[in-house]
């Protein structure tokens, strides 16, 4: 990666959560690798006019009991201070009258990819952005129905939720001071409108940014290797929290919250893979979790987990 943005070559990048598998392809050889994105600024598919669907989703929730099992570990680690903030996700099997590329092709969102018959994401999340040697990240963190009244107001004002908020952007910022200087929040508590086929969500999100080090400035490779695990998906402190997620989720999320960008030769817009639908043994599983902080209601965050089973398709 590093070679290619020093030489200014266009290339499109996925690193899974454990930053254990890279994969890297310029542009000629993304559709030979069975690989569709569409990106803010580039895509290699052309948009399909395709009758609007009726969809049908059926998830195969886990029990209250199951659930409570990782995040009674979860909380336990919370309670001693081994962790503030700690990304807690399952693994749901769910049913849907439509294919993988159905689903790629019909869902509106800000990042989307279609990687051979294996996953589907459709997510809302950007990581980082380069733009003239300028980084920006944009953490999101905290959602809710919007259909509830007062809901923005609920949302910002949401003791756990702005703990959970905070923690992240302080974690970013502290993030990005690895390689960039001048770090500063440019914007706090951005609210954000989802559209999804069950519900309406708003989601809260922040700007980040700062200026590449010199030694970091196109080198595309040594950034991400600074910068992963993402932090909005992993919690704080980083290595410890790691630890608690891999006992408490008991599942291998592998490109799941991992981290995918485009490089067009001169700058780079990158997504954090969530809202991600996967193929295994014929079956489709929908990966999805939230945030968990010592402030955290059981109810609430298994109702989370279900909120975020959804496809953008209406």
């Amino acid at each position: 990666m590093d070679e290619l943005s020093e030489k200014k070559v266009p290339f499109f990048f996925m690193v899974d959560f454990l930053v254990e598998k890279v994969e890297v392809y310029t542009e000629d050889n993304l559709k030979e690798n069975g690989l569709s994105i569409h990106f803010q600024n580039y895509t290699n598919t052309i948009e399909r006019r395709a009758e609007p669907k009726n969809v049908q989703l059926r998830a195969y929730l886990e029990s209250k009991e199951s659930y409570r099992k990782g995040y009674d570990e979860v909380q336990h680690h919370l309670q001693l201070g081994n962790s503030y903030l700690t990304n807690y996700t399952r693994k749901t099997e769910i049913e849907i009258n439509l294919s993988l590329e159905e689903i790629y092709h019909l869902s509106k969102a800000k990042y989307k990819v279609l990687y051979q018959d294996q996953f589907v994401f459709f997510s809302p999340e950007t990581f980082v952005e380069i733009i003239n040697n300028e980084i920006f990240t944009h953490p999101m963190k905290g959602t809710i129905d919007a259909a509830k009244e007062n809901a923005i107001e609920i949302l910002k004002n949401d003791v756990k939720e702005k703990a959970e908020h905070y923690t992240v952007v302080d974690l970013l910022r502290n993030d990005l001071s690895m390689v960039a200087d001048d770090v500063k929040v440019n914007e706090f508590q951005r609210i954000d409108f989802l559209k999804t086929n069950k519900k309406n969500l708003y989601a809260m999100s922040s700007e980040i940014s700062g200026k590449l080090k010199p030694e970091f400035q196109r080198k595309i490779g040594s950034i991400m290797r600074q910068l992963l695990p993402a932090g909005s998906i992993l919690g704080a402190p980083k290595s410890k929290t790691l630890e608690i997620i891999l006992k408490a989720e008991n599942y291998d999320r592998g490109f799941y919250t991992g981290v995918c960008g485009w490089f067009d030769g001169k700058n780079l817009d990158s997504c954090v893979m969530i809202r991600f639908i996967e193929k295994e043994n014929e079956k489709l599983y929908f990966k999805s979790g939230g945030g968990i902080t010592h402030l955290s209601n059981f109810a609430d965050e298994y109702q989370e987990m279900k909120n975020k089973i959804y496809v953008p398709i209406h």
